[in-house]
């Protein structure tokens, strides 16, 4: 049986991941758990205008899913295939990230 692998989809996610910044939120995201713009924002030293573009297109490759919470919009990892390939990247356990 032949698996359909959508590769398009694996490059464009891929592709999300390929910036410093937008790695380390997905880090960050994986090590502390959801987070608003504002924590984000502290943790990385960007304005908080470059880390909503940069949040929108890690949204668009579906790496990060917002969750809005009164007027706070709070974003986590989408997965735990993207925890796995973080981790590799970054020589940790994928076990010890939060989802």
């Amino acid at each position: 049986m032949e698996l359909c692998i959508d590769y398009q989809e694996r490059a464009a996610f891929l592709k999300a991941l390929a910036h410093p910044v937008r790695l380390q939120i997905v880090h960050s995201l994986l090590t502390m758990g959801c987070r608003n713009v504002g924590c984000i924002e502290k943790s990385t030293g960007m304005s908080q205008s470059c880390i909503s573009q940069h949040l929108q297109r890690l949204r668009a490759a579906g790496a990060v899913i917002p969750v809005r919470s009164g007027n706070e919009v709070y974003y986590h990892a989408s997965s735990g295939e993207l925890a796995r390939l973080v981790a590799a990247l970054m020589g940790e356990e994928a076990e010890s990230y939060v989802l």
